[in-house]
C-alpha cells in the first residue's frame, strides 16, 4: 500500500510541475497556433483545438486507391501512398509545411510527422513496411536550410511505426536542383530527371538484414515527379509505399 501511495503521491507532483513549467513557459515565450495564429494554452501543441478538429483530412491511410496514388501510380509503382491533408495553396494549413520547412520550425515537423505516423498505423495499410527513406536534399540546400525536412519526417513516422530504422543513406541527390514550386508538371519532371542516385552497398546491406519493404517520405506531393524519380530507382530492390504530409489536389 505505502509503495503504492507513494507511486501516487510521485506522478502527482509529477504532473503539478509539468503543468507549472508550462505554465512559466507560456507566460514569458508566447506560443501561436501554426494555422491561424491565436495564442495557444498550454494543453495545446503547435494548433489550436479548432484548427486541429478542421484540418483537411485526406484519409488516404485507409484507401489503398486514392488520389495520391492515382498520381503517383501513374508515373511508376508504389504498393501505398497517402498524405495528411490536402495542401491548397490559399488555405492557412500550408503553414504547418511553411513554417516547418522554410521557418525552421523542427518542431512543428516532428509533430505533424507522429500525426502522420498515427495515423499510417492506425489505417493498418503499412503494417508491413520495414524502414523508412527520407528524399535526398542536396548538400547545398541542406546546408543553406540547416537540416533536411524529409529526414525529420522519416524519423517521427519510423517512431510511431514501432521504432522502425532509418536509413538517409540509401538515395543521395548527385544533381542540384531549382525549387520545383512554379514549375509545370512537364518541368518538374524533366528538373529532377537523374537527379537521384542509389546506393547499391546500402541497398544489398538492407536486402541482406531481411528489409524487402520500404516507406519514402518526403514533405508535400504535386505532380509526383520527384517521388516517382527515387520511386523507379528502389522498385528493383524494394517494395515501395509512399507517405507525406501535404498532397496537392
Amino acid at each position: 500500500m505505502g509503495g503504492k501511495f507513494s507511486n501516487g503521491l510521485w506522478c502527482r507532483i509529477g504532473c503539478g510541475l509539468r503543468l507549472a513549467l508550462a505554465g512559466l513557459r507560456d507566460l514569458f515565450f508566447v506560443r501561436e497556433c501554426a494555422v491561424c495564429g491565436t495564442v495557444l494554452d498550454s494543453c495545446e501543441r503547435h494548433l489550436c483545438r479548432g484548427c486541429l478538429e478542421d484540418i483537411p483530412l485526406t484519409y488516404y491511410w485507409n484507401y489503398s486507391e486514392n488520389g495520391a496514388m492515382e498520381t503517383i501510380g501513374g508515373r511508376c509503382h508504389v504498393h501505398n501512398a497517402a498524405a495528411i491533408f490536402f495542401y491548397r495553396h490559399d488555405s492557412a494549413y500550408c503553414e504547418i509545411v511553411r513554417q516547418f520547412k522554410y521557418g525552421g520550425d523542427k518542431a512543428l515537423g516532428l509533430w505533424a510527422a507522429h500525426l502522420l505516423g498515427d495515423y499510417l498505423a492506425a489505417g493498418g495499410l503499412y503494417d508491413g513496411v520495414q524502414a523508412v527513406v527520407p528524399v535526398p536534399l542536396h548538400w547545398r540546400k541542406r546546408w543553406k536550410r540547416g537540416f533536411n525536412q524529409a529526414e525529420i519526417i522519416a524519423r517521427g513516422v519510423a517512431q510511431r511505426l514501432g521504432n522502425l530504422p532509418v536509413t538517409p543513406g540509401l538515395l543521395r541527390r548527385r544533381r542540384y536542383t531549382a525549387t520545383q514550386t512554379r514549375k509545370g508538371a512537364e518541368q518538374r519532371a524533366g528538373n529532377v530527371s537523374g537527379a537521384f542516385a542509389l546506393n547499391r552497398r546500402e541497398a544489398e546491406r538492407l536486402r541482406s538484414a531481411g528489409v524487402r519493404h520500404i516507406l519514402l517520405v518526403d514533405d508535400v506531393v504535386t505532380t509526383g515527379a520527384t517521388i516517382s524519380e527515387c520511386v523507379r530507382l528502389l522498385e528493383p530492390c524494394f517494395t515501395v509505399s509512399v507517405a507525406t504530409l501535404g498532397f496537392v489536389e
